[in-house]
């Protein structure tokens, strides 16, 4: 073989390269599509129970009267999907725009160089453990998409303490996913689940608790250790610390920035509790916060619309990708398979040992969250027909509500319909191909702590 001119670039191993986010998405997109020729389309019968949709166990059917999609489908899937996603993007649009106009403010960066400046960069790993758990917080007691605005605050305080963006981003999107995923008080999951089980609202807590902390604390060491070292190059445009952390000051203009942010983000956790705010409420939320820190920072109104414009400029590739990725749902809907793939994987569960019973559940939940990404949706499709399951297999109902929240849960992390997710990394300025690098082996790590939690708790009769 001849030897390569040193002179020339080396290429890279051909296991080493990774196609552009929105090229990987597509592909998936196209395989989705192949799928529709060989999974025939199905569906459940479904009834509204407490104003809500259930699913009528035993009840699947084939359907023999669905056309197939023609392949000029795939690309009118992709406009359909950004509008499906539509108030993912523009919550992503509009929350880069407010911290755009909050990082020219200097408020933020101000106030994170004095904090950080004060306990010390040298307990990095100390700001990054309690940054952790503090955003694995807000994922139990808040929900997923409702801190998506919160992340580059943690890229902030990443580059306050010398590290890359990426593991403010690991810090802020695992510690809410984590959060989210193993919350024993979570209202989408655990809540529906156990109103279909007819279990006690949020009962069972303590298997749950002890499963959060420990996958936080997890998390925490698998961001010290590893993801700090990552190889990770930082976006041109990056808006890291400009300064030397003796360097900041607080003045009364920042502080009154910060009591307004603040008031704002309180003022949505009130109306996410009492008023079922959700994306839209919660976007409006931070149009009115940038209007109001953008005039207390002396901007008129031509200078508030050109810092949003800004902002939502530097999110615009990520935001697109969440659209991108929403296609694949479209796809699935129209092709009327998505039951017959959740009929299919329920059948897993049955005819084997009930010690493996929950890790098997977890697994295809798991599976289900690719094709069903909302929680409370999954809860609605798969309980009904795995609640019965449970109870020919031996294994408590409770498990069995643990074992979904597991699967449908931490899979939101990697899957790419996850549109929380993916407008997290996009405020974060990460990648969906570099996320993956940086989180799989993390989801190997939790997914193991999950099922010997699984495991004790069948054991112990939970």
């Amino acid at each position: 073989m001849k030897p390569q001119d040193p002179a020339l670039p080396r290429r890279a191993k051909w296991y080493r390269t990774v196609p552009d986010p929105m090229v990987l998405i597509f592909l998936i997109l196209v395989a989705t599509y192949v799928l529709t020729f060989f999974i025939p389309a199905g569906e459940f019968e479904r009834v509204a129970r407490d104003g809500r949709t259930a699913v009528v166990p035993g009840s699947f059917h084939y359907l023999s009267d669905i056309a197939a999609i023609p392949p000029f489908d795939i690309f009118v899937a992709v406009p359909k999907g950004l509008i499906a996603a539509s108030q993912y993007l523009f919550i992503v649009f509009i929350a880069g725009g407010l911290f755009h106009i909050l990082q020219r403010s200097g408020a933020l960066e101000n106030a994170i160089g004095v904090a950080v400046h004060k306990v010390g960069v040298e307990r990095r790993n100390l700001i990054i453990t309690v940054g952790t758990f503090i955003y694995g917080f807000f994922g139990v007691a808040v929900g997923f998409e409702n801190n998506i605005a919160l992340v580059p605050i943690a890229v902030l305080i990443a580059s306050a303490i010398g590290c890359s963006s990426l593991v403010g981003t690991t810090m802020a999107v695992g510690g809410i996913g984590v959060g989210f995923a193993l919350s024993p008080i979570n209202p989408y999951t655990v809540g529906v689940a156990q109103g279909i089980a007819e279990l006690p609202t949020f009962s069972g807590a303590w298997l749950r608790t002890l499963m959060v902390v420990a996958s936080l604390g997890l998390l925490s060491l698998y961001i010290c250790k590893w993801v700090v070292k990552m190889d990770f190059t930082e976006p041109d445009d990056s808006k890291a610390m400009s300064q030397s952390l003796d360097a900041y000051r607080l003045s009364r203009r920042d502080a009154l920035t910060l009591l307004v942010f603040i008031g704002g983000l309180a003022a949505m956790l009130v109306g996410v509790f009492t008023a079922g705010w959700y994306i839209n409420e919660i976007a409006g939320m931070f149009l009115l916060l940038a209007i109001l820190i953008g005039a207390i920072n002396g901007l008129s109104a031509n200078g508030i619309v050109k810092q949003m414009m800004e902002g939502a400029a530097s999110v615009t590739p990520g935001a697109l990708v969440i659209g991108v990725a929403a296609s694949i749902q479209v796809i699935l809907q129209q092709a009327q398979i998505i039951d017959t793939i959740v009929h299919a994987l329920s059948g897993l569960i049955q005819d084997i040992p009930p010690v493996f019973s929950a890790i098997m559940a977890s697994v295809v939940q798991g599976v289900i969250n690719l094709f069903v990404p909302s929680g409370s949706g999954q809860a609605l499709v798969t309980m009904p027909i795995l609640i019965p399951v449970a109870d020919l297999v031996d294994m408590s109902r409770q498990l069995m509500i643990t074992a979904f929240q597991v699967g449908d849960g931490l899979t939101n992390l990697i899957v790419p319909t996850s549109g929380g997710t993916l407008a997290m990394l996009a405020l974060g300025r990460v990648s969906y191909e570099k996320w993956l690098k940086a989180i799989l082996p993390f989801m190997v790590l939790v997914y193991g702590l999950s099922w010997v939690g699984l495991i004790i708790g069948h054991l112990t009769g939970y």
